[in-house]
């Protein structure tokens, strides 16, 4: 995979891509602006194919270019890119919907104990009630899709206009120093007029759920590769020694260990074997894989470069509190017993 930085570089053995490194430089300039970050989802948004249409590699590059350069412009954007994409499978036209070609979209599917939003059929017209937590820059996009509980107790997706006067986003008294700029707060619905988008279940059984998680994980990959640039080029700038060498060959080993499973995830959704229970271990392992690296940058990192560029350098500080917090949608030990789980629905070993 090729991921491009800003100023431009290219990695050894790779050729330029000018489209990358016009991404690259975009995401540069967004330096944690969220307001930049969606200008430059609604120009990619338009530029970029979702996953499954024979270019999932480029996606993939795409999302760790600019999580390399910007964690925030990766954020933004992978969700945009992740809803668009969910409309394109369900064969749903997201102007149509919004009423808009610029519309801002954010996808809001998590769960939290005391919190819960109904979905309600009268005569054909869906309405949402209730509330739902973690909803990413709720008060910056335009339109959303939402998961609310029918009656029958499935989970359906729904697109609504984030502008109903019945949508009430909450201070969630955002504190966290990584992504200040996308604060991720609950969200109140009072009978918000909602188009179902595919049948009650169709969101966490279609093939994208586990290619839209692989998705978020090329970001987080990204991510960890501008970190452990910071390495290289410390080590760059004087003779090093051992433990500096070896910093930066375990650096390598893991980004490159990384690199290539979202590499051979992006062929297996291409040529359709990335589907079903196979599409399901397929993302909790490439997850689990980039979720460790990222732990590993992290740490050797910090221990390679000391406490001054987390002190003196910004945009160092701040991608590596934007990481650390990003990551943590991986659920460590938890998502390593859901693996373990799937692995042992299949029988024998799969080793």
């Amino acid at each position: 995979m090729i991921v491009h930085s800003a100023p431009v570089t290219v990695p050894a053995g790779k050729s330029p891509s000018p489209e990358l490194a016009r991404i690259a430089e975009a995401a540069h300039a967004v330096d944690g602006d969220a307001g930049r970050a969606r200008e430059l989802a609604l120009e990619l948004g338009v530029a970029v194919a979702g996953p499954g249409h024979g270019s999932t590699l480029r996606l993939f590059e795409t999302l760790a270019t600019l999580a390399a350069s910007d964690l925030t412009s990766a954020r933004v954007v992978e969700a945009h890119l992740d809803a668009l994409g969910i409309l394109d499978q369900a064969g749903a036209d997201p102007t149509a919907l919004a009423g808009s070609p610029r519309a801002s979209w954010g996808v809001f599917a998590a769960e939290a104990p005391g919190v819960s939003l109904a979905a309600v059929s009268d005569s054909g017209r869906w309405r949402i009630d209730g509330t739902k937590p973690w909803c990413s820059l709720a008060g910056s996009l335009t339109d959303a899709l939402v998961t609310a509980h029918t009656a029958d107790g499935h989970r359906r997706l729904f697109a609504v206009r984030l502008g109903d006067p019945g949508v009430v986003i909450r201070d969630a008294g955002w504190v966290g120093y990584g992504l200040p700029g996308v604060p991720s707060g609950p969200v109140d619905f009072t009978n918000v007029a909602a188009t179902p988008i595919g049948a009650d279940g169709w969101y966490l059984n279609r093939p994208g759920f586990a290619w839209g998680g692989i998705g978020v994980a090329a970001c987080w990959w990204g991510g960890a590769i501008g970190i452990a640039r910071r390495v290289h080029a410390a080590v760059a700038e004087r003779q090093p020694d051992q433990l500096a060498l070896a910093h930066l060959g375990a650096l390598d080993v893991a980004l490159a260990a990384a690199g290539a499973s979202l590499a051979a995830a992006s062929v297996a959704i291409d040529d359709g074997t990335a589907t079903g229970a196979a599409g399901e271990l397929l993302a909790a392992r490439v997850r689990g894989i980039v979720a460790r690296t990222v732990d590993e940058v992290i740490g050797r990192t910090g221990r390679a470069l000391g406490p001054a560029p987390l002190a003196f350098e910004a945009r160092h500080a701040r991608r590596v509190a934007d990481l650390q917090l990003y990551v943590r949608q991986h659920h460590a030990e938890r998502d390593d017993a859901a693996l373990g789980r799937l692995l042992l629905t299949g029988g024998s070993a799969p080793w």
